[in-house]
């Protein structure tokens, strides 16, 4: 079955600006790491981020329906899935990614599903019903890019979507006081009836306690163990994208640390890793690494689903990757772009509410 072929008219030079755009004002890790990447990759990227940032922003926009926000998305979704993006330049760099990746419609599908879970407020006993909901809002995620960097093997796939749900661990660790505060609680039901702790109460008065402490050290821990499981894939990238992959792989881990630093106090502090920390972590991604063993580990079983459905989907004939030599040069414009970053955060901080 023949691939859909994108029509390069399909997104302007402008999409792909605004894309960047949105990507540098959203998620200021992820574009540090970003310019990491080989630049074709890095295009393709913002593409895909760029509609992520726009369904998560679309799903948590404060008044009106977030279930008829998510109904419009879905919609958007299929026009894009079928080379007729709607008039946005967030859906006609999707629509693009999608069709020149052959990326599976089963997998922005499920990380629309997430989507919906969250409005639906579910909460999850057990922490493989919290996987399953990982795998969906960031396991699709690390499936997809690994799809934009010219790789379908199942056991990268499947590393990359450890990954995935490996750093929406870390988030929901780092999260809990404000997501209780929103009315969210993500954090599973059974750990918290072993530390003693009742959701309910938790939620209408968020506080730290020495339960709440061990839950989030459970799960940081769970968290680790899955980032050793990836580790092997990233040696499965391309030579040219493994530095990124490192870099933001690393720097959500170190978020972890940051959290365990802060006493496990998710509640009344918020952990972060300080600029100058993540130029050194950036930097250190660069340098090689030793070939890891586990690359083959069978996926978890909540995200089996997405290997399978890049396993049975038709590819044309592989892209080869364009070289990237200056890795030194690289290296300098990520500090610059941290430094610049920072100070912007610092202006923001100092400034006058």
């Amino acid at each position: 079955m023949p691939v859909f072929a994108p029509d390069p008219s399909a997104a302007s030079d402008a999409d792909r600006a605004a894309c960047r755009a949105a990507i540098r004002a959203g998620s200021k890790s992820f574009f540090a790491a970003s310019m990491l990447l080989p630049p074709a990759v890095r295009t393709s990227a913002y593409g895909l981020y760029a509609f992520c940032r726009l369904s998560d922003d679309a799903v948590d926009e404060v008044g009106g329906s977030r279930a008829a926000s998510l109904a419009r998305l879905e919609r958007r979704l299929t026009a894009a899935l079928a080379g007729r993006p709607a008039d946005h330049p967030a859906d006609r760099a999707l629509a693009e990614v999608l069709a020149r990746h052959a990326i599976p419609e089963a997998l922005p599908r499920a990380l629309l599903e997430g989507f919906a879970w969250d409005i639906e407020g579910r909460r999850y006993n057990t922490l493989s019903e919290l996987a399953a909901y990982a795998a969906r809002v960031a396991g699709t995620v690390g499936a997809m890019m690994t799809l934009v960097m010219g790789v379908r093997d199942g056991h990268a796939l499947a590393r990359a979507c450890d990954l995935g749900v490996a750093m929406q661990f870390t988030n929901i660790a780092r999260d809990v006081g404000e997501d209780a505060r929103a009315g969210r609680l993500y954090l599973p039901r059974d750990w918290l009836d072993a530390a003693g702790l009742d959701a309910d109460a938790f939620l209408s008065e968020p506080r730290l306690s020495p339960g709440l402490q061990q839950v989030v050290a459970g799960l940081l821990a769970a968290a680790d163990g899955l980032y050793a499981r990836a580790e092997p894939g990233i040696a499965a990238l391309p030579l040219s994208c493994r530095p990124a992959i490192r870099a933001a792989g690393t720097i959500y881990a170190e978020i972890g640390r940051a959290v365990e630093a802060n006493g496990f106090d998710s509640v009344t502090r918020r952990a972060r890793v300080s600029g100058p920390h993540k130029a050194g972590l950036l930097a250190r991604a660069v340098l090689p690494a030793g070939r890891a063993l586990g690359l083959s580990a069978p996926p978890l079983p909540e995200i089996a689903f997405l290997v399978e459905a890049v396993l049975h989907h038709p590819v044309s004939a592989s892209r080869r990757l364009p070289p990237w030599w200056d890795v030194s040069g690289q290296i300098v414009r990520v500090l610059d772009l941290i430094e610049v970053l920072e100070e912007r955060d610092a202006f923001r901080r100092s400034a006058p509410s």
